[in-house]
């Protein structure tokens, strides 16, 4: 079949399940079997992952149900939604714990209380409660801002509209999952694919009365932002908003140790199967409200609660093709593309092979039937192989020595750290000049973490790269709008929607603007540093003499690695242009410093030894809270070397040299006006 025939084919189905989910999700409606919509799902995915060149923003592999809303008002959070970080083993616990026991620094004997919650596989939602009257509803969102789906929150009874008790806050955020209880979801199986699909689509109606007929549910767990809640715990927060009239999990437990946690989650995992709703997991959360605050938030997450998954879902399917992808770091990543298949309720088509040295390890070949593994919402793997049914003609795959984008031979750098040779092959080009490369540090431009330009995500990016619309960043903020007002899918609206979008975020932090060019080994936690040493653009684009990156040594959690990415980054021409140009469209916000008047101000500081009852992590944010700063060695730049037990005798002696102050913990607290 030839290439015009195979598009023809495709866009045939395309229309098809585009008609049957109009019905599905928009007029609740069925007009085929769920058997018969299922095998149009895969006969598409199949397609695509054979043929590269069939793409639609209506495939299935791009939506799921049918967007009856294009968009809500989007609203901002008082207190952003962070996601949790996830554990699968009991070591992943410990290890959690353990983090917690240093950022604290306690004892070994202490025993931290955990508040125990099942989490249900719903959308979660925040509803915003003024002077005891529901003022506002949003959807998570990316986090930072949600979608204002007040109306459609307020069809669902769980939700109470008044408070009557006399001891509800002033105003509050209450967080919680909507979902549809499996009994429920039974009248509903020919409209929706499954329970959390169900509770997503209905809670995104344009009109509310669609929602209304939707049987959603909505269990309370959680509080943001807050005006006069008088609580100290967790477990007596859930008890209180059962007193204030919402529902709870029935499962919730406090528990502490994490081998009771474990129990615990063996327990409910064998009752998941009897349960009327869905759950994936169980999150802990530490249950003293003062010891969450104290130990806050890592980029996205909080260090205070974690979410436990259930075990993993496997499936067994063909390997059709191993496929090499070329990340923005010039990695090259191996994919299987398999026959698609269902695990857990997600069709899968692609599963993960690492690198070079797992394939040779498992000697995974085209052709073999493998077992896919995904386990929550870690991309799929190849588990196993089964050798006994592998083709007779069956031939080893051989990694590509060249990079399959530009052609440029690919490395195995040597890590300093490890003494090993890294795992990961890697295109050797610079920057720009390979197109893989490019089109993701593009991607990685717009992501949610750095510009965030609603409206133009990774097929954008693709698309208007293959029109040769954009190459480098500063392309993005000068784009012939006339040209994609023609391309099919586009139109005058959709443009000018476009057009705002980009216009919105030429006013950008530095610390997100930093992260987002995608230098090598620098993430969130390091662009926040650097912006705050740099607090300028100016001064960070015209970083370049060798004094300057010693200089970057001194930033606490900065190191060698981090530094030469840098300086590799900024010996590159093309990204130097890049820099410029981009000076030319943005206004780029300084770095906003903790204080600039606190009590530790100008003043620098390096500590040796264990202390006392905090953890150096949490001194650390003290000293930056009251305007000073760390730094990671002695130098003339230091100003106080505090000491605890057992300190480094060198750094002392090397202190006492350069007449650098040495001071004990309790001295450090009496400049805070502390008591140790």
């Amino acid at each position: 079949m030839n290439k015009s025939k195979i598009r023809e084919l495709y866009n045939q189905k395309i229309k098809l399940i585009k008609k049957f989910n109009k019905f599905y999700y928009d007029k609740n409606k069925s007009i085929i079997s769920d058997g018969k919509y299922d095998e149009l799902k895969k006969e598409i995915i199949f397609l695509e992952s054979k043929y590269n060149f069939l793409k639609s923003k209506s495939s299935p592999s791009e939506n799921v149900g049918y967007k009856p809303s294009k968009n809500f008002k989007k609203l901002p959070h008082k207190a952003p939604m962070l996601s949790l970080a996830n554990a699968f083993t009991e070591e992943d616990l410990i290890n959690f714990e353990k983090k917690i026991f240093n950022f604290l620094s306690l004892e070994h004997d202490h025993q931290i209380l955990y508040s125990a919650e099942p989490k249900i596989d719903g959308i979660s939602a925040s509803i915003t409660y003024k002077n005891s009257q529901l003022f506002k509803g949003l959807s998570r969102g990316d986090g930072k801002e949600g979608e204002d789906i007040t109306m459609n929150l307020a069809t669902i009874n769980d939700i109470p509209k008044k408070i009557l008790s006399k001891d509800f806050p002033e105003e509050i955020d209450i967080r919680g999952e909507v979902f549809i209880t499996n009994s429920d979801f039974v009248n509903l199986r020919e409209k929706f694919a499954n329970p959390r699909n169900a509770a997503s689509g209905s809670l995104r109606q344009k009109n509310p009365n669609d929602t209304k007929k939707i049987p959603l549910k909505f269990i309370a767990y959680a509080y943001g932002f807050e005006k006069g809640l008088k609580i100290e715990k967790q477990s007596d927060f859930l008890k209180k908003l059962s007193e204030w009239g919402f529902k709870t999990n029935p499962l919730n437990k406090s528990i502490s140790g994490i081998k009771n946690l474990f129990k615990n989650y063996n327990e409910i995992e064998k009752k998941r199967a009897n349960l009327d709703f869905d759950i994936d997991g169980i999150v802990y959360k530490v249950n003293d409200f003062a010891t969450q605050k104290r130990l806050g938030n890592v980029a996205n997450a909080p260090r205070w609660a974690i979410a436990h998954k259930f075990s993993s879902n496997k499936a067994i399917s063909k390997i059709l093709e191993i496929e090499i992808q070329v990340g923005r770091t010039g990695a090259l990543t191996p994919v299987a593309k398999i026959k698609p298949i269902n695990i857990g309720g997600v069709v899968v088509s692609n599963a993960t092979l690492h690198n070079e040295d797992e394939i040779n390890r498992k000697d995974i070949r085209v052709g073999d039937t493998a077992v896919i593994e995904r386990a929550g919402d870690v991309i799929p793997h190849i588990l196993s192989i089964d050798t006994k049914k592998r083709l007779k003609n069956s031939k080893k795959f051989i990694f590509p020595e060249n990079c399959p984008s530009c052609g440029s031979k690919t490395i195995k750098e040597f890590n300093k750290i490890t003494k090993k040779v890294d795992a990961v092959r890697r295109c050797s080009s610079e920057d720009y000049y390979c197109d893989k490369i490019s089109i993701e540090k593009l991607k990685h431009f717009v992501s949610k973490e750095a510009f965030n330009i609603d409206g133009f995500g990774k097929k954008i990016v693709e698309n208007f790269w293959k029109l040769k619309f954009i190459k480098y960043p500063q392309d993005i903020f000068k784009l012939d709008y006339s040209k994609i007002e023609k391309l099919d899918g586009w139109g005058q609206l959709s443009v000018k929607n476009l057009i705002y979008s980009i216009n919105q975020k030429k006013n950008i932090s530095l610390e997100r603007l930093i992260y987002s060019l995608g230098i090598r080994h620098i993430g969130l936690e390091n662009a926040k540093l650097l912006s705050k040493h740099f607090t300028s653009f100016s001064k960070f684009k015209n970083l370049s003499v060798q004094s300057d990156y010693e200089d970057l040594l001194n930033i606490d959690g900065i190191g060698e690695t981090q530094v030469n990415s840098i300086k590799s980054f900024f010996s590159n021409k093309t990204n130097i242009r890049v820099l410029n140009e981009l000076e030319k469209v943005l206004v780029v916000k300084n770095a906003i410093q903790n204080s600039d008047d606190g009590l530790l101000k100008n003043k620098t500081f390096l500590v040796t030894g264990k202390l006392n009852g905090i953890s150096r992590a949490e001194l650390k944010s003290l000293i930056e809270e009251n305007s000073g700063k760390i730094v990671s060695g002695v130098s003339k730049k230091l100003n106080y070397l505090i000491i605890g037990d057992k300190p480094t005798k060198k750094k002392i002696e090397n202190a006492k040299q350069l007449r650098i102050n040495v001071i004990d913990q309790a001295e450090f607290m009496r400049m805070l006006n502390k008591t140790s």
